[in-house]
């Protein structure tokens, strides 16, 4: 079993260059970083965790990519991803380019954790409606997956029109970082993850083992292999049982929330962590 972390990093929490170190020299397998483009004042949109405000942390991330450049300079071992990234809010030229950049020089080390987004407000400041945000991060994927794939790209879409176009580095991995799409099991989602991802990050980690029929029948439906799927319940809160039976249904990756804070609390629960998974 791989253990990895996942924690809002922002500009009141122990920093990205000391917090990769530490998860590193702790034997943990992977770092996931989520992001905010910015948070409206205008609340039209509930918090996701059922809070009746939303927390600080959310108005304070750290732009993912920046980070874990950062981390990428500073660690040799770990996987380094995001969790998650929100194309339906990014260029998906510019974005390509960065998660490449960052690819190559990690030695092919990234792994693209997406999501569709929850903020109604945040996303319509990047006009994109709640409606449309599916198709949306579709096309931009699959135009960053040309992208990185392709010596000369194109894509033609009703949300990304690109010409035959050049964009070096490619990234480490021969098309392309893994592409996890996170998110409540359903058919749709996992139409999604059929047909342009690499696997599932089911949040919080909750029915997974009834909703794994229904990924495969996804992936039969258009040839891909299931088998190849990388399942990792993400931002999910350990104890020894919840471990072994993951573990027990065939998980082999599973990331823990880390609670953002300073120094002191942050190395204090990677130790906690440490201690759990030894």
């Amino acid at each position: 079993m791989r253990y990895g972390v996942t924690m809002f990093t922002t500009d009141q929490t122990l920093g990205p260059v000391e917090f990769a170190r530490a998860v590193e020299s702790r034997g943990l397998a992977s770092i996931y970083l989520p992001e905010h483009t910015h948070i409206p004042v205008s609340r039209r949109t509930p918090p996701p965790t059922g809070d009746a405000e939303l927390a600080e942390e959310y108005k304070r991330t750290l732009d993912p990519l920046v980070a874990l450049a950062t981390m990428a300079a500073v660690t040799e071992r770990i996987e380094l991803g995001t969790g998650i990234l929100l194309p339906a809010q990014r260029d998906p030229i510019v974005t390509a380019k960065a998660i490449a950049t960052l690819d190559a020089v990690s030695d092919g080390r990234f792994v693209c954790g997406i999501g569709f987004g929850w903020n109604e407000d945040e996303l319509a400041h990047h006009h994109v409606t709640m409606p449309q945000r599916r198709a949306v991060v579709r096309e931009r994927v699959l135009a960053m997956q040309r992208l990185w794939r392709d010596d000369v790209a194109e894509f033609h879409g009703e949300f990304v029109e690109l010409a035959p176009s050049w964009s070096w580095p490619k990234p480490a991995r021969a098309g392309g970082p893994p592409v996890l799409l996170g998110g409540a099991a359903g058919p749709k989602m996992f139409a999604h993850i059929a047909e342009y991802c690499d696997g599932w990050f089911p949040i919080g980690g909750a029915g997974v083992r009834k909703a794994l029929p229904d990924l495969q029948r996804a992936c039969d439906e258009v040839g891909r292999d299931f088998e190849q799927m990388r399942i990792v319940p993400f931002g999910t809160l350990p104890d020894p049982g919840k471990l072994d039976y993951y573990e027990s249904i065939g998980i082999d990756e599973i990331v823990l929330r880390v609670h953002g804070g300073g120094r002191d609390v942050v190395l204090a629960q990677l130790d906690e962590y440490a201690q759990l998974i030894a």
